[in-house]
């Protein structure tokens, strides 16, 4: 009882924070400048989150095969992979690009973050960012093979977007981060360990990454425009457009964790079952109403962009 409560508890929450207001920072403080307490500015939004404290999940070593090192080397190959796959679907304009170039600079200011001493437990980070994209490009891998029955619902909506051109740059984005975070992440987290050896739970660190995302919207919106689909940044809304992507962001991750939290405390393999559904299904739901919103009848201006300004990244 106390289990679902506490996930019903995080689903209010996260569908909150998608109407939530927040309040404009100061103009001179920046996400990430440093505060008395934990070297972050914490925005209420960052607050809200944190009155949700994270359930007991029993800790435990990383047992996994990846990145047992908890090294940063094992960012650094993942990002020569991700290089590799960008120049690849650039070459063709591919709608997948969109995303591969979001993940890579994402995965660029992960790097960036724990060799700064940002997150309490870099070894954690390291393996978390790993695994999570061995199952992106595990998945594409197999949709680009042909091998598409397991593929999950949330993942063959997004794909199937790119691979029919139906959809504006801004749609394809969307699709693949609601895949890869809302149905992925919690796996990932699952496996890598919600909780340290020691009964530390890691989920300060996740949240303390929603700060690094603040910075990263702007400059990745300015790229993909200018790169794939000039239509990407037309809300032109200024701080408003940014404070959008942040309180969604906001409200995925703590629903990660919170997912992520009922796989860990599954005790019988129906009870699992019971939690991969409602991973499932959630992540598919949202993928529908994306696909239906974003789609533009014009993929063809898109195209020619690309031809022209793709590669200049």
């Amino acid at each position: 009882m106390i289990t679902l409560a506490r996930a019903a508890l995080g689903t209010v929450l996260a569908l909150s924070l998608a109407a939530a207001p927040l309040r404009p920072a100061a103009a001179d403080t920046y996400p990430g400048d440093p505060d008395p307490v934990r070297g972050i500015v914490l925005p209420p939004l960052d607050s809200l989150i944190s009155l949700l404290p994270p359930l007991p999940v029993p800790g435990s070593e990383y047992a996994g095969d990846l990145c047992r090192s908890g090294s940063s080397l094992c960012i650094d190959e993942v990002m020569a992979r991700m290089r590799t796959r960008l120049d690849g679907l650039v070459a063709t304009c591919s709608h997948s690009a969109i995303f591969s170039l979001a993940y890579l600079r994402v995965t660029e200011n992960v790097s960036n973050a724990v060799r700064s001493g940002y997150f309490d437990d870099a070894k954690w980070l390291n393996r978390v960012d790993t695994v999570f994209a061995d199952l992106y490009f595990r998945t594409t891998s197999d949709w680009e093979a042909g091998r598409r029955a397991n593929i999950p619902a949330a993942w063959k909506i997004a794909l199937q977007a790119e691979d029919d051109h139906a959809m504006s740059g801004l749609g394809n984005f969307l699709l693949s981060m609601n895949a890869h975070i809302n149905r992925d992440f919690p796996y990932v987290l699952a496996k890598v360990g919600l909780t340290a050896p020691d009964g530390t739970s890691h989920k300060a660190d996740h949240n303390r990454y929603n700060q690094r995302l603040d910075q990263l919207y702007v400059p990745v919106f300015k790229e993909e425009a200018a790169r794939f689909d000039p239509t990407f940044d037309d809300i032109n809304a200024g701080s408003v457009e940014e404070t959008i992507a942040g309180v969604i962001m906001r409200g995925w991750r703590e629903m990660v964790w919170r997912h992520a939290e009922l796989l860990s405390l599954a005790r019988t393999p129906a009870a699992r079952r019971a939690v991969e559904k409602q991973i499932e299904t959630y992540a598919a739901l949202q993928a529908i109403g994306i696909r239906q919103f974003f789609t533009t009848p014009h993929p063809e201006k898109r195209d020619a962009w690309c031809a022209v300004h793709g590669a200049t990244g």
